[in-house]
Order: C-alpha cells, then sequence, then structure tokens
C-alpha cells in the first residue's frame, strides 16, 4: 500500500488525520486521527530481498469512549482487507484515550 493510498484510506475515515503529529497549535478537537509508519518487516532469503511489509499505526484520540466511532474506523480497515491489532489507554496528561490500530501493509 503507497503513502496515497494510505492517505485516501486516511481520508474516508471522515475525521481530520495528519502524518505523525499536527503542527504545533493546529490540533483540532478530538476526535481525530493520527497515522505513522514506525518500521518494516522484510521477507529475504540468500541475501536478497523479496518483499517488504510496512508496519503502519492508526491512532485514534478522543475525549471519551466512543465505541460506534471505533467500529467504523474498523469497517474502513475490514473494507481494505486489513488484519489490525487494537489496545487502547488513557492518556492523563492529555485527558484523551488512544485507540492504537496496528498493522502492516
Amino acid at each position: 500500500m503507497t503513502y496515497e493510498e494510505i492517505n485516501e484510506m486516511m481520508a474516508e475515515m471522515g475525521l481530520p488525520y495528519a502524518y505523525h503529529h499536527f503542527a504545533e497549535g493546529e490540533s483540532p478537537n478530538p476526535p481525530f486521527l493520527i497515522f505513522l509508519s514506525p518500521g518494516e518487516n522484510v521477507f529475504s532469503a540468500d541475501n536478497i530481498r523479496y518483499h517488504s511489509f510496512k508496519q503502519l499505526d492508526i491512532e485514534l484520540y478522543t475525549d471519551r469512549k466512543n465505541p460506534a466511532l471505533e467500529e467504523e474506523i474498523e469497517s474502513v480497515l475490514t473494507a481494505h482487507e486489513i488484519f489490525f491489532i487494537k489496545t487502547e489507554t488513557f492518556i492523563e496528561s492529555e485527558r484523551l484515550y488512544e485507540v492504537l490500530y496496528e498493522m502492516e501493509v
């Protein structure tokens, strides 16, 4: 999946989003999304790189738990046939919930 394809998929989710972070002072009110590619997994043999799987993290930030919104995000990922692992945390200093979707594309 190319950066352009990922960007199109993010737009389908219908929320403000940015790669890695919003510029200082430009962060929208929640809910919003951040996406980033923190690395890649490579399939290789005999010193030949055959395929690369880019790691993709999508972070959903909300000021309250919102299962319906999570289902909307997950339906977009499912429509794109993307397997994901979901975790959640509350960021006390920001007073925000973060739902993290981790996948390879």
